[in-house]
């Protein structure tokens, strides 16, 4: 018998061994431009305040800085002012008080138009003894040779604490003498003095104390200081 030669089967072992597949995804950097953002500078320019000066203006001084007199009168040349700057209407030469002074001529205007009624206050020294006729008078306006007045706010008032005035006022000992407060609207020339010699009250001394909100307060004879004033309004 002839024997069959075994077949054994050996199967070849088939081993899968899959590629790996390691995934190294690009890596993506995002590295946007930087934008940097320079604005256009804006310069903001306000409206420059005016200079505006309170000085006290002594007697026997001309309201401006020169005087071609001979010999020449005393001005605003020697109180160390500062530039630029020039009187905001007038104040006499023999009165003492309040004066502004400003390097802007839209504020000199306001200030000095009669059509804005800004208010001056003065105290007035006089020859004799008030009388109730006499204040009505001046409050209800006083004829001049120029015209009619406008009403001033009249009132007797007490004798005020005040500087001397160099040289003194002179008195007639037999006549005596008052003060009063006057508020007028108006800047005709010599004005106050007009109106109180109209009702037989003739001015002995003349001190302008207030002009609008502006007042004289402590500030001595000669000396000055800067007061506020802000674009297109003035104010104290």
């Amino acid at each position: 018998m002839l024997g069959e030669s075994p077949i054994t089967h050996h199967p070849s072992p088939i081993t899968h061994h899959p590629s790996p597949i390691t995934h190294h995804p690009s890596p993506i950097t995002h590295h946007p431009s930087p934008i940097t953002h320079h604005p256009s500078p804006i310069t903001h320019h306000p409206s420059r305040l005016s200079m505006l000066i309170a000085f006290n203006k002594p007697f026997n001084v001309l309201c401006q800085f020169t005087d071609r007199s001979d010999p020449p009168r005393r001005t605003l040349a020697e109180f160390g002012l500062p530039a630029n700057v020039y009187a905001a209407g007038r104040l006499d030469y023999d009165s003492e008080g309040l004066l502004l002074l400003t390097d802007e001529g839209g504020l000199a205007h306001r200030l000095t138009d009669p059509k804005h009624k800004i208010e001056k206050t003065y105290w007035v020294q006089v020859e004799g003894a008030p009388s109730s006729e006499q204040i009505d008078s001046l409050r209800r306006g006083v004829q001049l040779k120029d015209g009619m007045t406008r009403p001033a706010q009249a009132r007797p008032m007490e004798v005020p604490a005040l500087w001397p005035r160099d040289p003194p006022v002179r008195f007639r000992k037999s006549v005596p003498d008052a003060w009063l407060e006057m508020r007028i609207a108006e800047g005709r020339n010599r004005q106050v003095r007009r109106m109180t010699a109209a009702v037989g009250l003739p001015t002995l001394r003349l001190v302008r104390v207030a002009i609008g909100d502006w007042v004289l307060d402590e500030l001595q004879p000669g000396r000055w200081r800067s007061v506020v004033s802000l674009p297109g309004r003035p104010r104290c």
